[in-house]
């Protein structure tokens, strides 16, 4: 079962931060993360999701792969590949995996404008490793399905001094 963490940061560039360190810790074999969406409130208040992978550019992708190899066998691998990008990305754009966007929309409207948050959805990870890495990177949990303990010790992490 995958954890939740949503953590929330007065700096609209933090999140966008942490979640590379992140995903350098996931390279490293330290964590295995689900999905990773930064959340962005600009000044005037409008909410701007930035996934971790565009499911749009990539239903593109692989529906123009599939178009013109359909394509090719009725002669015309051009059409072929238009029309399979374009039924790619729009099954692309319909498409919704991790993390609920509407969720993540309503929890970042709460936000102050000016500010970002972190939504994270993990499967597994090394707690010490990570909170080492993470430790001082600032920031407050908004949300969270960690146990009580887990959470502390995260809040902690997250407020520590940076050495």
């Amino acid at each position: 079962m995958s954890t939740l963490v949503v953590i929330g940061y007065d700096d609209p560039f933090k999140a966008q931060e942490v979640r590379l360190m992140l995903a350098k810790l996931q390279k490293d074999y330290l964590i295995d993360l689900e999905d990773a969406v930064v959340a962005v409130k600009d000044d005037k208040g409008k909410v701007k999701l930035h996934q971790a992978v565009n499911l749009t550019t990539a239903g593109a992708v692989s529906g123009g792969f599939w178009g013109s190899l359909v394509g090719l066998i009725f002669l015309n691998p051009l059409l072929g590949f238009a029309v399979g990008a374009a039924t790619g990305a729009v099954s692309g754009a319909l498409t919704d995996v991790g993390i609920d966007d509407k969720f993540m929309k309503e929890l970042a409207a709460q936000m102050t404008p000016g500010s970002s948050a972190l939504f994270v959805l993990v499967r597994k990870s090394t707690p010490d490793k990570v909170l080492d890495e993470i430790k001082g990177t600032g920031g407050k949990i908004l949300k969270t399905s960690l146990s009580h303990d887990d959470e502390a010790k995260l809040q902690a992490a997250l407020s520590a001094a940076r050495q």
